[in-house]
């Protein structure tokens, strides 16, 4: 197996449309004669099967996979919508990140790509001691980062990308989300400069625009 067949999304900050991507993006591999199965590493502010995964499946046109309904592609979903960490505490469990990876691996014995969507930003903390970043780079996943063009987005991003360069972690792509619109004066310019930035510091990675998603 690949390394490259699994890919981490993550974003510069919470709701900046993750999900979306992660569904935008296996529907663009999936064009590509690729088949693509989605993973959230945790969810919280739901029961039952994760949201986003359900968000994932109606953006790919497929209805929920068996491997969804038996938690493979979530093992850990929270009623709290708050930081992993806090909400496994307050549903006193412990996250158990062995067997996140343990799920990945059995997706991708059955998928040529593995997409596993994290929450929230790179910083996130899943238990005590560790948070998303260090999973990320103990995995050796590329990362796929999803930004926008609001204000406070070009030092958000950076400072990912900074951290992502000193921590050896692989950029793939960095999703440039468009919605939800605001000041057309700022998303042309953070958009301009990020691309700019991509060119000199990370020239291998993709910069792709994500317009619209119904």
């Amino acid at each position: 197996m690949k390394q490259q067949q699994i890919m981490f999304i993550s974003g510069i900050d919470t709701d900046v449309g993750k999900t979306i991507a992660t569904g935008f993006y296996a529907n663009r591999l999936a064009a590509q004669g690729r088949s693509v199965i989605t993973q959230k590493l945790v969810q919280t502010g739901c029961s039952g099967v994760a949201e986003d995964i359900q968000r994932h499946r109606k953006l790919q046109n497929l209805p929920l996979q068996q491997c969804d309904l038996d938690g493979t592609t979530c093992r850990y979903v929270f009623d709290y919508p708050c930081s992993p960490h806090l909400a496994a505490r307050l549903a006193q469990t412990e996250i158990d990140l062995a067997q996140i990876t343990a799920d990945t691996q059995i997706l991708a014995q059955q998928y040529d790509v593995v997409l596993i969507e994290g929450a929230g930003g790179l910083a996130v903390p899943l238990n005590n001691e560790l948070t998303t970043l260090d999973y990320l780079q103990q995995q050796s996943y590329p990362l796929i980062l999803v930004t926008s063009g609001k204000l406070g987005s070009i030092n958000h991003t950076l400072l990912s990308l900074v951290v992502c360069q000193q921590r050896g972690i692989a950029l793939q792509a960095l999703i440039y989300n468009h919605y939800p619109q605001t000041d057309p004066i700022i998303e042309n310019e953070t958009q301009a400069y990020l691309q700019r930035y991509l060119t000199t510091h990370f020239p291998q990675a993709e910069f792709i625009e994500l317009g619209e998603v119904v």
